[in-house]
């Protein structure tokens, strides 16, 4: 330990006092990130990784309402400390995580003598970094008017984005809803669809020399959640929340009580595509706000709505549901909107009951609405309000509710982030779970709130439903989210339907599933959530191939590690996660051609029996059983609009 503090103090020197510059490397020594000071320039940082620009000089500081703390910046001084933690989180992407970084603090000072540092964590492939200020002038608070935080990428960089819609459009004023197109390798110059920036998280291909994930986590009630502005150059900015958002209510510039900090801006590098699947950044830095209030059961579910729409919405279909849920062995069923008009309190009390005499919870869907939505489902009138909340959360816990999905939250602003906040923390006094939808990122909230359970934020299954246009486009997505969405926070889809239709008869109407049966059955693995409401249907248990329902019997919801093996996003994917002691590789393709590759399986030892479900050419899908060959290899095939899975 010694060691490794003083190699790292040797090179944070200072070269000079006009040019100030501090340089720290990860624990590895491959990515390197150096700090500069000048008074002719704003403070900047750049990052490297193996010796290749990852990001160019970019800027940072603020602007308040007590000071500019971007320009005639002087370094007046720097600290740097190794972290060596582990922690444990049962509802991400790996259940036991050994986080190593060094953690450098940059004490800065403008030309008043305010004071402000910004203090980054350097890992192997990560750099998380923040700004805290202290008190100012005897001065407790101050409002951040703008950030000049920035990442300059090489212009050899292309684009993986998710474009931030106009506040207040769609359907009944809900957006931005987050469920925006992305649009794949576009060069940096291209502008946003709305001209309002992108969609964290957002990823970058830099040439050949690697991949960079661009992120915020650590976000609450004290700030606002951000989004990326694309300006000229390669150089992207950390934009604040539209002022029409809200319908307009609250502010787009946060406050912060002092002494007090901002969110984590996090940055993923790598060679490969591996460092991104598997981050677990968004973590790493934050810490959890209180404890749980009783023990959080996860697992998998199933609900009505996405194959039988609102006509589902009602008592004797609930239960089919819950009878389904039992025979599956889920743990949970999912009653969505209008449950309160056309099931009933009464009724709904009567089925918590006699789901939770076949060892099944129920979910309740609410409306956020207030006065920023005018979605028309109920319940409404709930959420948003303390007293009201209070109460409805008091009759879920009497009647044994499980949890919560809310929807419509269609903005960042700190006021938003606030409701966000308070749902979960009344939520965890009654024992509640939580699941947002029509909903910004979650940003390290697993870690923060022990309740929370996801967000949708993705173009989900729903629009699956909604549109053919969807259909077509489901595999496109399905190489996308592993790689952006899916890898820094947990993602409610939806997903892994066994019907043809997106119909109650599943009959040749409305929308047609033009994926495989396997298809839905590996992106079940990929797609990670504590939780998972499949969108299966009593009638799957007779109408899909018996070797799809025992697959979705006991495919687990959470995971104790995970792996890339293969892919590029929206072409195809291949990763890995474990279950306890039991490996689920799985893979789908969005390519026209065929894909046709071998993959190194170096988690099964050779001469190992593995279950393999495939597709053949016309996508019918078998399951047969393969040893593992000498070299721990094997070819693997995967038709567009096809899975793989493999299971050991």
């Amino acid at each position: 330990m010694k060691k490794i503090i003083s190699t790292l103090l040797a090179s944070c020197c200072l070269t000079s006092l006009i040019a100030q510059e501090v340089v720290v490397k990860g624990p590895d020594e491959k990515l390197q990130l150096v700090v500069s000071a000048s008074p002719a320039e704003k403070p900047s940082y750049s990052i490297t990784y193996n010796g290749k620009a990852m990001l160019e000089k970019s800027p940072l500081g603020m602007n308040t309402n007590i000071g500019d703390f971007a320009k005639g910046m002087k370094l007046t001084g720097h600290t740097v400390t190794p972290i060596d933690t582990v922690y444990h989180q049962d509802r991400i992407k790996t259940s036991k995580v050994h986080y190593q970084a060094n953690e450098l603090i940059c004490n800065f000072e403008n030309p008043k003598g305010q004071k402000i540092d910004v203090v980054f964590r350097v890992s192997n492939h990560d750099v998380a970094f923040r700004y805290t200020l202290p008190r100012q002038d005897g001065k407790g608070s101050v409002t951040v008017t703008a950030e000049e935080t920035g990442f300059r990428f090489p212009q050899q960089t292309t684009t993986f984005l998710c474009p931030q819609s106009d506040a207040m459009i769609g359907w009944k004023r809900t957006k931005p809803s987050y469920e925006e197109e992305y649009r794949v390798d576009v060069p940096m110059n291209e502008p946003s669809r709305y001209g309002h920036g992108y969609t964290f998280p957002c990823l970058f291909r830099i040439g050949c020399d690697g991949w960079a994930l661009i992120s915020e986590t650590g976000v609450d009630s004290r700030y606002c959640a951000s989004r990326l502005m694309g300006k000229d150059g390669g150089l992207y900015t950390i934009g604040f929340p539209q002022e029409g958002e809200y319908n307009g209510n609250g502010t787009t510039s946060p406050g912060i009580s002092l002494p007090g900090e901002t969110p984590w801006r996090t940055i993923t590098v790598g060679q490969t595509l591996a460092p991104i699947v598997e981050t677990t950044i968004p973590y790493d830095v934050v810490e959890p706000l209180y404890e749980p209030s009783r023990r959080y059961v996860y697992g998998r579910g199933t609900w009505s709505w996405i194959i039988g729409g609102d006509n589902s919405m009602n008592y004797d279909e609930q239960k089919r549901y819950v009878d389904f849920a039992a025979d599956m062995g889920y743990e949970s069923v999912l009653v969505d909107a209008w449950w309160d008009s056309r099931v009933g309190y009464e009724r709904i009390a009567e089925l918590a009951r006699y789901a939770a005499g076949k060892g099944v919870g129920l979910y309740l869907w609410y409306n956020s609405n207030g006065y920023w939505n005018d979605a028309p489902q109920g319940p409404r009138g709930r959420m948003h309000n303390t007293i009201a909340r209070h109460r409805e959360m008091k009759w879920m816990k009497e009647t044994g509710i499980r949890g919560i999905k809310v929807d419509f939250l269609g903005s960042d602003k700190q006021q938003t982030m606030q409701l966000y906040e308070d749902i979960l923390a009344d939520a965890n006094d009654y024992g509640l779970m939580v699941i947002y939808h029509g909903c910004t990122l979650p940003r390290g909230w697993e870690r923060m709130y022990p309740n929370f359970v996801a967000t949708e934020a993705v173009l989900a299954s729903e629009n699956l439903h909604f549109s053919q246009k969807s259909c077509d486009a489901e595999a496109f997505n399905a190489c996308l989210h592993p790689f952006i969405r899916n890898t820094v926070a947990s993602m409610d889809f939806g997903g892994s339907a066994l019907n043809k239709y997106y119909n109650a008869k599943n009959e040749p109407r409305g929308s047609r599933r033009v994926t495989s049966d396997v298809y839905a059955l590996a992106t079940a693995v990929l797609f990670q959530s504590p939780v998972q409401h499949f969108a299966l249907t009593p009638n799957n248990l007779t109408d899909a191939p018996a070797w799809a329902i025992d697959f979705m019997k006991q495919v687990p919801a959470t995971w104790d590690d995970v792996r890339f093996i293969d892919g590029y996003p929206g072409k195809y994917v291949i990763l890995a996660r474990r279950h306890g002691d039991k490996w689920y590789v799985a893979g789908v393709n969005a390519q026209q051609e065929t894909l046709k590759t071998e993959i190194t399986l170096p988690m099964w030892a050779s001469g190992t029996e593995l279950q393999v479900y495939a597709d053949d050419k016309e996508l019918q899908g078998e399951v047969k059983s393969v040893k593992l060959g000498k070299k721990q290899t094997m070819k693997v095939t995967i038709p567009c609009n096809g899975g793989l899975l493999i299971v050991g």
